[in-house]
């Protein structure tokens, strides 16, 4: 029996997710699912959000997954707190669903002297002040100033991201930031598109500064959370398979996808509305 580990996205930027908990936990099967046909997540409502993304996870649940990552900040941030609390008791109590926001906001304070962090990010989730609110849990004292980047996704995704276009806006929110906290040592990329922008990034960063990605950050996460939970691990099955799965063209998301997750991707269309 497939039992398969599912890692969800409104895009593609989850694929940068799923290469590091690849190459972290090589053992597991893995299904990703990009909702292509809906994305991006970033500027819609909260509501949109979590019906859209309960759909997906309820689709997994479907396929055998006890668990499902949301590799997707948008949906972290809007919709995961309300499907674990209010959704899954009743739907799938022995299942669970994590995201990516809880692990970043965990060690996010361990790399700053200064005491001052910036986080990039969409619109959508600086509008949810998921970082702020998650961060001041673990490290209260901290200084969290946030910036969002509304073109970055459509730079990424329309291949852009190596051009003069992508360095002016880069430039542009690194300045923004900068000016609403200079003392920022540590700068988070939390949208999972943005690794692909990482070395223009580095070029524009004022000298010193550190930038974490999330992808090794999330798979040294969810090795830590198998270890801790046996009960799930032992329902995960190990043939080290990956499917792919896009709810639009799937030769549109395997060109893009190869992209982000660093090897060929070969996908399947998945339309919701025939579940």
């Amino acid at each position: 029996m497939q039992n398969p580990i599912g890692v969800f996205d409104s895009g593609y930027g989850g694929l940068t997710v799923l290469k590091e908990i690849v190459n972290k936990l090589p053992q597991y099967d893995y299904i990703y699912l990009g909702d292509n046909a809906r994305s991006p997540y970033g500027n819609r409502s909260f509501d949109t959000v979590y019906h859209y993304t309960l759909e997906c996870v309820e689709w997994f649940f479907r396929q055998g997954c006890s668990l499902v990552v949301l590799a997707c900040n948008t949906a972290s941030a809007k919709a995961l707190r309300t499907i674990q609390q209010n959704d899954l008791p009743g739907i799938a109590p022995d299942k669970r669903v994590l995201g990516v926001i809880r692990p970043t906001t965990e060690i996010i304070g361990n790399f700053s002297e200064t005491g001052s962090v910036g986080i990039l990010a969409t619109n959508g989730t600086v509008a949810s002040q998921s970082y702020p609110v998650e961060i001041d849990k673990f490290f209260p004292g901290l200084k969290v100033y946030q910036e969002a980047c509304p073109m970055w996704v459509p730079l990424v995704e329309n291949n852009e991201y190596d051009s003069h276009g992508a360095d002016y806006f880069i430039k542009k929110n690194l300045n923004s930031l900068f000016e609403k906290g200079e003392n920022i040592d540590v700068v988070l990329l939390a949208c999972t598109h943005y690794p692909l922008l990482k070395e223009k990034i580095e070029e524009h960063l004022p000298v010193g500064v550190k930038l974490l990605s999330q992808g090794e950050i999330v798979a040294d996460s969810l090795a830590d959370y198998l270890h801790r939970h046996p009960e799930i691990e032992n329902k995960c099955s190990k043939n080290g398979t990956r499917v792919f799965y896009t709810t639009d063209a799937t030769e549109d998301f395997d060109n893009h996808a190869t992209t982000f997750f660093g090897e060929a991707v070969q996908s399947a269309h998945l339309d919701l509305e025939t579940q």
